[in-house]
């Protein structure tokens, strides 16, 4: 099985240009992508279990993975929620997954999103990891738009093994993930 392009990309030209960058001395120091969570709350799915299932399979078309359905974790009376219901769903990726949807969301589906001037550099944790929400799944290619019966938004969360944000910013910089500033 061959690898995909961006993994590729990783490994030939994004690891050594770091090495340089943050003089590491030893190649596992340089930070790699771990996983990317991608998640879809279903605030209706209260009233009618079939939406959050629509969201599921939608969200498993974009991710070519099968979600999770996420449960509510504690009742709320005022938004009639009780414990255990279907709330969303998510899917994690890993490995070459991970690195195709990648390719997608930078190359594919950002330039879709309506007004989109780039993404404020803003959204890291701290810890090296990135968050990024987009308001609607039809910006991925893969989604039919006359089938969709509701625009639903998305999170995706980038993890990475950096210690920083800096050296996070400079590994999605060199993945061409378009920021502001």
């Amino acid at each position: 099985m061959n690898k995909p392009r961006l993994q590729e990309y990783y490994e030939t030209t994004v690891r050594p240009a770091l090495m340089k960058e943050f003089s590491y001395t030893n190649p596992m120091q340089v930070p790699r992508l771990d996983k990317i969570v991608v998640n879809m709350g279903v605030g209706e799915g209260t009233q009618d279990a079939k939406k959050v299932d629509a969201a599921a399979s939608e969200l498993a078309v974009i991710a070519g993975q099968r979600p999770v359905i996420t449960r509510a974790k504690r009742s709320i009376a005022t938004f009639k929620l009780r414990q255990g219901m279907p709330i969303g769903c998510k899917v994690t990726l890993r490995r070459q997954r991970m690195y195709e949807f990648l390719d997608r969301l930078i190359n594919v589906a950002l330039p879709r999103v309506r007004d989109f001037r780039g993404i404020p550099g803003k959204s890291f944790d701290g810890r090296g990891n990135f968050a990024l929400g987009l308001k609607e799944q039809i910006v991925f290619p893969e989604i039919d738009y006359d089938r969709v019966e509701a625009v639903r938004g998305m999170n995706v969360v980038i993890t990475t093994t950096a210690k920083t944000d800096a050296e996070a910013k400079a590994l999605l910089r060199s993945f061409e993930m378009p920021f502001v500033n």
